[in-house]
């Protein structure tokens, strides 16, 4: 057993040193390792703001490889401060005349829940470009080029899921209470901004 246990020994000696890196390799992976590092952590930092200015110049150089692997997130959608959610509320006109209504996202229908946080960033997108009711015309119209041909795709997408007519959108700001107003247990109106009506352009396939 002593023989084996020499031999095996030596085996092992000789496996390692065969294994073992050159300084070169061992520079190389460390390089690449310290860059992959950086691009994971430095984009959650330059963005979205608050930001910091020093990793906005870090990450200059960083981009091509952000942006190859897909690591431009921002982790910080929630923080410090929350601000109201966002739906899209639809009601759609059906062949037979009847209604059907929905929302965007739907917690009860959106599974799994990547496909609901995927959503929620639509309805969160529409209605960051949409102004509010009372916001002056010509804001209101020059707004528009930006999220009309969102809100087209939005229809058009749920018009050939449902096998609809017609349908009408608009977006729902949900009321953000304090914590007052949550120990209150008040009642509180939503934001409503209507989005428009929409139809098949052409008759369907």
């Amino acid at each position: 057993m002593l023989v084996w246990s020499e031999v095996v020994g030596d085996m092992g000696s000789e496996s390692l040193n065969e294994r073992r890196w050159s300084p070169v390799a061992r520079v190389c992976a460390s390089v690449a390792i310290l860059t992959y590092l950086a691009a994971v952590i430095v984009p959650p930092l330059a963005g979205p703001a608050p930001a910091s200015e020093l990793a906005n110049r870090i990450l200059q150089p960083l981009r091509p490889l952000v942006g190859a692997i897909y690591l431009g997130h921002g982790y910080r959608f929630f923080a410090p401060n929350p601000g109201p959610g966002h739906t899209i509320r639809w009601t759609m006109t059906m062949p037979d005349g009847s209604k059907r209504s929905g929302r965007i996202p739907d917690d009860a229908l959106d599974r799994p829940r990547l496909l609901y946080h995927r959503r929620f960033m639509v309805s969160e997108k529409i209605s960051a470009l949409v102004p509010p009711v009372d916001a002056p015309a010509d804001v209101r119209d020059r707004a528009k080029h930006d999220w009309l041909p969102l809100v087209k795709g939005v229809a058009t997408n749920l018009l050939r899921r449902e096998g609809g007519l017609s349908v009408t959108l608009e977006t729902v700001e949900h009321y953000l209470r304090d914590p007052a107003e949550v120990l209150a247990s008040g009642t509180f109106a939503d934001a409503v901004t209507p989005l428009g009506s929409y139809a098949w352009a052409e008759p369907q396939q």
